[in-house]
């Protein structure tokens, strides 16, 4: 045996070979079975995919940075579920691409930050940090409230998803932009909106244009917010 094991460790070629095998059995093994089950993420009640607003700026969340500094990922340990409510579950990122998780922190995990302050708040802090944080490190993103939100190409942005897996139906598309001005505007009727998009969240723009500002602030009031933890049929075993 130990013959045989000299003559493959000399001969490169057949130690690559050798390799290559075993790491095809071990991936195999590891991914075959993700296959054979429905689903390898549970069904969580309560979670939907993202208004067109909110999708906007999650978008504007990332192409910002803000990742870079937040995690949003409450972990199963005690200080921190303490700190920040309820452990993340997976269902929670389901219509995620890419996730965001992330594993460091500047500033606080952001996974439950959806109704912990009000919209104003949320405004004043991207605006001026130091006006409502005076020990925040976090850089102004007033210019935000200046630019304009691109809603030219929304329903094709929500295709996308929906190749990907966000189950995004026809009348949601065809009401992307419609919905995107309603949740921007404090005065709009959003009983249609609230109809495809449960909980979704009202922001305080100014009614006559839509701003970057406005879709980040949407975005960061439905994070954490759509799983009620109150209800025992959501209470799942640690992910």
């Amino acid at each position: 045996m130990f013959i045989r094991h000299e003559t493959i460790e000399k001969n490169a070629v057949l130690l690559l070979v050798f390799t290559l095998i075993v790491i095809s059995i071990g991936g195999l093994v590891e991914i075959v079975p993700l296959y054979r089950i429905e689903t390898t993420v549970e069904h969580v009640k309560g979670i939907r995919p993202y208004t067109p607003l909110e999708s906007r700026g999650r978008d504007i969340y990332i192409r910002e940075g803000c990742y870079a500094c937040h995690s949003q990922q409450v972990r199963a340990l005690r200080d921190e579920v303490e700190r920040y409510g309820h452990y993340s579950l997976a269902a929670e990122s389901m219509y995620d691409h890419p996730f965001q998780w992330g594993s460091k922190r500047t500033g606080p995990d952001l996974a439950r930050v959806g109704g912990k302050y009000s919209n104003d708040w949320h405004y004043a802090h991207l605006i001026k940090p130091t006006s409502v944080v005076p020990e925040s490190l976090m850089p102004s993103y007033g210019f935000l409230a200046r630019n304009e939100l691109d809603m030219t190409d929304l329903t094709r942005r929500l295709g996308a998803q929906r190749m990907v897996g966000v189950p995004y139906s026809d009348d949601q598309m065809a009401n992307a932009v419609a919905d995107a001005r309603t949740q921007a505007d404090p005065a709009a009727d959003n009983a249609a909106l609230l109809k495809r998009y449960p909980k979704a969240v009202t922001v305080a723009g100014n009614g006559r244009t839509v701003t970057e500002l406005d879709a980040l602030v949407a975005y960061l009031q439905v994070l954490g917010t759509m799983v009620d933890f109150a209800d025992p049929a959501n209470e799942k075993p640690r992910q």
